[in-house]
């Protein structure tokens, strides 16, 4: 059975009102409408949209899965034993119930374990029990009707792309292919990081924040807020607002690149009256700013196209590059609308997956990940410095906190909004952090689809 989940999507009220035809002055309604966020998950979850759905080094072996997550819908991840990656819709056929709990596993075949209807990987009905009836005293009891036909009553099946080692997926089968949704700007910036080398995956970091999931593609879409809410970023110069930086989007501004050259730590002469900047602070183990740059930082060049197995929608166009002669990023955080943020904080590279879980509330994954060619000093370095990030991190743990804060503030006065001027209030690329640029776009294309 392969009906999207989207079909027979209904009428939704309009009931934000915007303050002008821009997007600088967003609406709290946005963020706490319980309707419009129904309304989210039909337009950019389950239709048009490619979702992350993890690595393919999570699943090496045939039969390996991920149970994970489309917007509010489970779904699984699964290495077929033809080598290929399969991804479907975590709800039998049969009653509906969520059949796979675990996060991750091995097997042979999916068996639901309320009436044990059997699955191959890929997702068909191979088995169901007492289907031809029970024979009692002479006669055939029960069965299913004579024209059930299980190649009519296979799990939903997703469309799948795979690129670089990640895997995307959609339910919506006549989706553009991935290449064209992620546009040649940001597919350059991708493929800099996913650039063919093997993946290893280094570890996983999951928490619940308490606000509405489109804060956290804000939060990185925000490039100056880390060299004010951030004392390691802004004391250590990793990330702060006198670095050499760009900013860049795809043509709808729905995805975007914040790319970053680290600057000095201690002093300069914007962050000295910044409160977060502490001058006296020290590390007991300097190793967390053993920063060794590799060579990927760079990019690959000239342009590379991609191959005809990793393009299955006709996605054959040249991406891209970062800019020949332009500074060597140490920092590039890619936000993917609307499920994953792709980030590279100098040696430390990982996914971080968003799970909307009712208007107010998201799962947030993380993925550390390596190369397969690393050095174990390499390896380390990466594990040291992911501990800056996630639910304890030395930097993430700020932005849980004012996600939470902001959500708190507006479910209080919903009649309020937000205000995205830094920088003007117009879109699109810049070569500073000082703006709202990116924040904006995105609200450009959020009315563009949810007013459509």
């Amino acid at each position: 059975m392969n009906t999207s989940p989207a079909d027979g999507e209904g009428t939704f009220p309009q009931r934000i009102r915007w303050e002008s035809e821009g997007t600088s002055r967003i609406p709290f309604m946005v963020y706490t409408d319980a309707e419009q966020h129904k309304k989210e998950l039909e337009r950019f979850f389950y239709t048009k949209h490619w979702n992350y759905v993890g690595l393919e080094a999570e699943v090496p072996n045939a039969g390996d899965y991920k149970r994970t997550v489309v917007g509010e819908r489970s779904v699984i991840m699964v290495r077929d034993t033809d080598g290929g990656i399969s991804v479907v819709e975590n709800v039998c056929a049969h009653r509906g119930m969520q059949f796979c709990r675990e996060r991750h596993g091995n097997k042979k075949e999916f068996v639901c374990p309320y009436h044990q209807w059997s699955y191959t990987l890929k997702g068909d009905l191979q088995g169901v029990p007492f289907r031809r009836g029970v024979k009692q005293d002479g006669k055939v009891n029960g069965g299913m009707p004579a024209d059930f036909k299980t190649i009519d009553h296979g799990l939903n099946k997703l469309k799948v792309a795979t690129r670089g080692g990640v895997v995307f997926a959609s339910f919506d089968h006549g989706i553009e292919s991935l290449e064209e949704f992620l546009g040649p700007t940001i597919l350059g910036y991708f493929d800099r990081l996913f650039n063919g080398r093997k993946l290893t995956i280094l570890g996983y970091n999951r928490q619940r924040i308490p606000g509405n999931w489109k804060l956290m593609q804000e939060n990185i879409k925000d490039p100056y807020h880390p060299g004010l809410l951030h004392t390691w970023f802004v004391t250590f110069g990793l990330w702060r607002a006198d670095n050499k930086s760009e900013l860049k989007m795809d043509a709808r501004h729905r995805h975007a690149a914040m790319i970053s050259t680290r600057g000095q730590s201690g002093k300069a002469e914007q962050v000295t009256q910044v409160s977060s900047f502490k001058e006296s602070m020290q590390l007991h183990d300097p190793r967390f700013l053993d920063i060794v740059p590799e060579p990927w930082w760079e990019g690959p060049t000239p342009p590379v196209r991609p191959k005809a197995s990793d393009a299955p929608s006709g996605g054959s166009e040249a991406r891209e590059a970062p800019s020949v002669g332009a500074p060597v990023p140490t920092a590039v955080m890619m936000t993917l609308f609307p499920s994953v943020i792709l980030q590279q904080q100098v040696n430390s590279v990982s996914t971080r997956h968003i799970h909307p879980d009712g208007h107010g509330a998201f799962d947030f994954v993380w993925t550390h990940f390596g190369f397969e060619d690393d050095s174990a000093e390499m390896t380390q370095r990466r594990l040291r410095q992911a501990n800056l990030f996630g639910p304890a991190g030395f930097v993430s743990a700020d932005d849980g906190e004012v996600i939470e804060f902001s959500q708190q503030a507006f479910e209080s006065k919903p009649f309020h909004r937000t205000l995205a001027e830094l920088g003007g209030r117009e879109v699109g690329d810049t070569d500073h952090m000082v703006t709202e640029t990116l924040i904006r776009g995105m609200y450009q294309y959020w009315r563009e689809v949810m007013e459509a």
